[in-house]
């Protein structure tokens, strides 16, 4: 039963691309109305959690969550540019290396051999699968493939890579309790995507904005039943099982929302995808 409540972010996760690429928008209407959810479901954790916000929760939270709106409008630029079903096992990937890294390097977590040869053996597998999954087919007719952007994808994802990065090391770093800095995090998050829509002076207040509401209560959804299942089966079988999400998004992306592949890059996305999810769950087998 309780293996069913770690399934939860699984599915909500895995949809925010679709939901978003279905709901439309641009980058800057889907992390403005994403972000406007993220601050309800914040007030909600306030009044679920009872925990106190202190200075620290403040800042930490804001800051954390200023990265994150880095992350995800850099994320969603990059689906436009390549494609959900790339962008998705590729971000994923990159994003596991560097908070594995970052906690190598930053706070020492694999503190004995054997963590150390998973931990290398996982990351390289990441590496792998992401690097499968870009690949392209160079002899695909024309029509047959989507069209894509690499070189501004390719930037997009890493500086979409470094925000979640910094969004996890944050927190991690402050030793704060997660639930501490939910509704900081959220302030944060739409402080972001506003200073994003300031900067680009594009229009906005549109109802795809009010639209991408939706993707932001998702997205929280995922973050709290996330925090229910760790305690009842524990972080590694919870982290593990959200890695499993790409599969939704990814397949998704190409069986829901017609984005166009041919059977060599099927193959490419099909074995990239099981590599991440490989290397995701061996890190979570590592947490645990």
């Amino acid at each position: 039963m309780y293996i069913l409540l770690a399934l939860i972010p699984t599915v909500c996760w895995g949809s925010i691309g679709l939901i978003s690429g279905r709901l439309g928008g641009t980058s800057y209407q889907q992390t403005l109305g994403m972000t406007a959810g993220a601050v309800l479901f914040g007030l909600f954790s306030l009044v679920y959690f009872h925990e106190p916000i202190t200075r620290l929760s403040m800042l930490v939270g804001v800051a954390s969550g200023l990265c994150w709106a880095v992350g995800q409008f850099e994320q969603f630029q990059s689906m436009k540019f390549i494609g959900i079903s790339r962008t998705v096992p590729i971000s994923t990937g990159l994003q596991l290396v560097g908070t594995a890294l970052a906690g190598v390097l930053l706070f020492h977590e694999w503190k004995t051999t054997k963590m150390v040869t998973m931990g290398t053996i996982a990351v390289i597998v990441l590496i792998a699968g992401a690097a499968m999954t870009s690949l392209r087919d160079k002899r695909a007719a024309a029509g047959t493939s989507e069209p894509v952007e690499a070189g501004r994808g390719t930037i997009a994802i890493i500086i979409s890579t470094i925000g979640y990065v910094l969004y996890t090391v944050i927190v991690t770093g402050s030793g704060l309790d997660s639930k501490t800095v939910l509704f900081p995090q959220s302030l944060g998050m739409i402080l972001g995507a506003i200073i994003f829509v300031l900067f680009s002076r594009q229009q906005v207040w549109h109802k795809a904005t009010a639209k991408n509401i939706m993707t932001g209560l998702v997205w929280g959804i995922g973050n709290f039943f996330m925090f229910m299942a760790i305690p009842k089966v524990g972080l590694a079988i919870s982290y593990s099982l959200a890695q499993c999400g790409i599969v939704i998004s990814t397949f998704g992306s190409i069986w829901l929302l017609g984005e166009k592949k041919t059977k060599r890059e099927m193959v490419y996305i099909t074995i990239g995808s099981i590599l991440v999810v490989i290397g995701g769950v061996t890190l979570g087998v590592m947490k645990g």
